[in-house]
């Protein structure tokens, strides 16, 4: 039984990626002390949406939440995939429920055909843009790609949302181990700017503004206006621009910023372009937003050594990295690629993590 031990956290941070590890581990984990101090104590309406659809996507799972919602307790049973609908809240964007799923996806019992209602884009998570064109290319790096898809049926800008996005994935046995440690030199930039239930024109405002920064670098850029009609644009006005960069070895970096009131689709383009340049700045083969994923799928891989190079890990991915060596026992060996810069590499023996779901089928 001591594959089935507890693991304890305290806190609501950290939520979505202690979950994950625990469905991938099996291990049950209880979380106590959710915002016990906030005026308005426990879990959030997303939290615990997120809860739900973990609920939805698996099968034998107990979520156990306090009578004060401070305290959760999971205990995970098979991931089993299959056709799941689901609608999010509109305190959070798709992006936050999509992201911890996609960790998850590959390893259920039947193809996830997912389909989330909400909100596309906003300023807090990954947009559903930045999901299909850089996350979903991150997991063909573990030879995750026959049937990868992500399909934006419907955009939705905050504050009513009314956006559509359905996620396909395959299943697989076991995820290859990943050697990436060549960055490259950046070959070229893409982009789309989307524009909802505003003047069509505010993409193509966008766009040129972000060329005025870009055409400095490279050549090779091509900025995709993407304007959505009538019910296929959800219910808010709104627009964004989301960019990236691809090397000479296929390592993407991204960036993206979204409208808010008062500010004109300029600046909203000079400050997805500002952060995509510090991203790249920040360098490696594996931007800040996706460095979790990575790190997750190297854990994951066969029983070898994978290695990744990339840039000084985020708050966030510190954390990720802790309860990577709770949950698995597996610790990662990082290592200055170079004095001159502040670039890392890391890297770890894989586990050998085989699907165990699929065998049921």
């Amino acid at each position: 039984m001591e594959s089935r031990s507890l693991v304890n956290f305290s806190g609501h941070q950290y939520l979505r990626q202690r979950l994950v590890l625990s469905i991938l581990t099996g291990k049950h984990v209880r979380i106590d002390k959710i915002r016990s101090e906030d005026k308005d104590p426990g879990l959030r309406d997303y939290e615990v949406s997120l809860l739900r659809l973990l609920e939805k996507v698996t099968n034998g799972s107990v979520i156990e939440i306090s009578v004060t919602g401070t305290a959760v307790l999971l205990k995970p049973g098979i991931v089993s995939g299959g056709p799941v609908t689901h609608d999010c809240p509109l305190s959070r964007s798709i992006g936050y429920f999509l992201e911890p799923l996609v960790m998850i996806a590959p390893f259920s019992k039947k193809p996830f055909q997912l389909t989330l209602r909400g909100i596309t884009t906003d300023d807090n998570d990954l947009s559903v843009d930045l999901i299909r064109t850089v996350t979903l290319p991150h997991l063909q790096l573990f030879g995750i790609s026959d049937g990868l898809e992500l399909r934006i049926k419907r955009r939705g800008a905050p504050p009513e949302g009314g956006g559509e996005v359905q996620f396909l994935c395959p299943i697989v046995k076991e995820v290859k181990t990943l050697n990436f440690v060549d960055p490259g030199k950046i070959k070229r930039i893409r982009g789309i700017a989307h524009s909802v239930r505003v003047n069509p024109q505010f993409s193509n405002r966008m766009i040129d503004a972000s060329r005025s920064v870009l055409n400095r670098f490279i050549p090779d850029i091509y900025l995709y206006s993407d304007v959505y009609k009538g019910d296929e644009s959800g219910k808010s006005p709104g627009y964004a621009l989301s960019l990236l960069a691809e090397s000479t070895t296929s390592a993407i970096h991204c960036s993206e910023a979204a409208s808010s009131p008062g500010e004109t689709p300029e600046d909203i383009a000079l400050l997805a372009t500002r952060a995509l340049l510090s991203e790249i700045r920040h360098g490696g083969c594996v931007d800040r937003k996706h460095q979790s994923l990575v790190l997750l799928m190297m854990v994951l891989g066969s029983e070898d050594i994978g290695q990744c190079r990339m840039g000084e890990p985020s708050v966030r991915t510190v954390q990720f990295l802790r309860d990577i060596k709770v949950f698995f026992g597996t610790v990662f060996n990082i290592t200055p690629v170079d004095p001159s810069n502040t670039e890392l590499l890391y890297s770890c023996l894989g586990t050998g993590y085989v699907n165990v779901n699929r065998s049921l089928a």
